[in-house]
């Protein structure tokens, strides 16, 4: 995987997937111009005396107390030592790297005045795969994620952890080991690598490119169980979602279209298939599908923004020879992304909710027409059963964890900071559910796979086929009761491997482009 180059302000969704994905990172040659004139507005505003809030002053609630010029190297030093206060378990290594590309690309657009060496040691733990070891709990998204860029930071400084491949170390270790100097920093630094809403946006882009695969997997798999259950195609008609004009409708019924085209399972109930209408859930994909890839969208597009954005606070402005400003503000309320950490749960929630409402149909005889639980010999076997039954409690698990974030609020700092927007809470808990969802449409896989079988010798369509034939590569059909969880852990591992969605050979609609 090639290394994405930074243009601060200018990075594309599909560059951000690239570095969760594991590509290297390195920042513009031009960007450096715009980090030495933000350290030289600063170094002006230093230069004046006058009381700055985070840079001689004392935070939140004591930003009324002036610190002394001797001793503001100590106060960025304390600011970050005593706001590394998380808890809980490290944010995965892919996350970590994509919030220090994310403050990567912030610090360089030089609004947040730090010097060039601040930035090159940022870059320098990207390229050399130093992760500072970061507790996942401790944000409220607002005034930054204070603790998990805080711990981000004290790594900078030599305290704390960072991980080197599998192991843990202390970070002045590791970051001799790598041949880097502990950062010592300079007025406002601290700060600027506090404030900011890079870990909420981390875990949101991570969630929004994982509800991508998802989307694409089930659109496949969803196929799959029209086809197993003898469904219809002609709800997936383009005059049909044409009338309704919505986009991602439109686009997710062709795309199913083009899953089924040429299908022999389909060719051979077309004259003959006395229901009229299928159950929704085959039904109406093209409606829940497509909403959930508009609402999807609508997020990537707020993340877009945000992950291109500065948000720190106070942001430095003034070109060389113009008199320099330190704007106090609130970009780092992240707000914006608690909005579409929100709606990618719900998107995640729904893409489960109708795979398992296929799986459940799967497994009725009245509905699908098929064998009871999918198995040749019901009674003696149970078959697909109970894979059901898992599928139906990570389906009500998702509900409970896609209540919306961004409604609740508390204060603090003794009432300071008297409104923030839980955006951290909202976007950690996406990967946890995309894992839930991943392991439905794995599910779904199997059933739809099992499904299809007893149409032999027909045959689905060729993309379709290409799917079965990968999942039979590794899953053989299932003839009588046997230890299913290798299967389903087989079936659930290409789906997170997005294995399934590149098997069919179809073009099927994008989110982060």
């Amino acid at each position: 995987m090639s290394a994405v180059t930074l243009r601060p302000g200018e990075v594309s969704l599909a560059e951000w997937r690239a570095i969760y994905r594991g590509a290297g990172v390195r920042l513009a040659p031009g960007a450096q111009a715009a980090i030495e004139r933000g350290a030289a507005a600063l170094a002006r505003i230093l230069a004046r005396g006058e009381p700055v809030y985070g840079i001689n002053t004392g935070f939140g609630k004591l930003a009324s107390v002036r610190i002394a010029d001797g001793d503001l190297a100590a106060l960025q030093r304390n600011l970050v030592l005593s706001h590394a206060a998380g808890v809980g378990e490290p944010a995965p290594a892919a996350v970590v790297r994509l919030m220090l590309a994310l403050k990567l690309a912030s610090l360089a657009q030089g609004a947040s005045g730090v010097a060039p060496r601040t930035v090159a040691l940022l870059e320098a733990l990207l390229e050399k795969g130093l992760t500072p070891v970061i507790p996942g709990q401790g944000s409220v998204g607002a005034s930054g994620d204070l603790a998990p860029l805080a711990h981000m930071a004290a790594a900078m400084i030599g305290v704390g952890e960072i991980q080197v491949g599998e192991a843990r170390l202390p970070a002045a270790e590791a970051l001799a080991q790598a041949g880097l100097e502990p950062l010592t920093l300079g007025p406002k630094e601290g700060l600027a690598l506090l404030n900011g809403a890079q870990f909420c946006t981390a875990y949101a882009l991570a969630g929004l490119f994982e509800a991508e695969a998802l989307f694409r997997a089930a659109l496949v798999t969803g196929a799959l169980a029209t086809e197993a259950a003898k469904g219809s195609d002609t709800p997936f008609d383009d005059r049909i979602h044409r009338l309704r004009r919505q986009p991602g409708q439109i686009e997710t019924a062709q795309a199913l279209r083009a899953l089924m085209a040429g299908s022999a399972i389909r060719a051979s109930h077309l004259k003959d298939d006395e229901r009229v209408q299928d159950p929704y859930c085959l039904r109406c994909q093209p409606q829940v599908m497509g909403a959930a890839l508009d609402v999807l969208r609508q997020a990537a597009a707020t993340l877009a923004f945000e992950a291109n954005g500065v948000t720190d606070n106070p942001l430095i402005v003034g070109e060389a020879g113009e008199a320099a400003e330190a704007l106090s503000g609130g970009n780092f309320h992240a707000e914006p992304v608690a909005f579409a950490a929100d709606m990618i749960a719900l998107a995640i929630c729904e893409i489960g909710a109708l795979s398992e409402r296929r799986i459940a149909m799967l497994v009725d005889p009245a509905l699908s027409g098929l064998p009871a639980f999918l198995t040749p010999e019901p009674g003696l076997n149970s078959g697909f059963m109970i894979p059901q039954v898992t599928a139906a409690a990570l389906v009500s698990e998702n509900k409970q964890k896609a209540y919306p974030a961004s409604v609740d609020s508390i204060p603090t700092s003794a009432n300071q900071e008297d409104h923030v927007s839980m955006a951290a809470h909202g976007a950690r808990r996406l990967l946890g559910m995309a894992e839930n969802a991943a392991a439905v449409i794995g599910i779904e896989l199997l059933a739809a796979a099992q499904g299809c079988d007893f149409h032999a010798p027909l045959a689905s369509s060729a993309a379709l086929e290409a799917v079965r034939a990968r999942l039979r590569g590794v899953v053989p059909r299932l003839a009588q009761d046997r230890l299913l969880h290798p299967d389903m852990a087989l079936a659930i591992g290409l789906v997170r491997a997005r294995a399934v969605a590149e098997a069919c050979g179809t073009a099927l609609p994008g989110i982060a482009e």
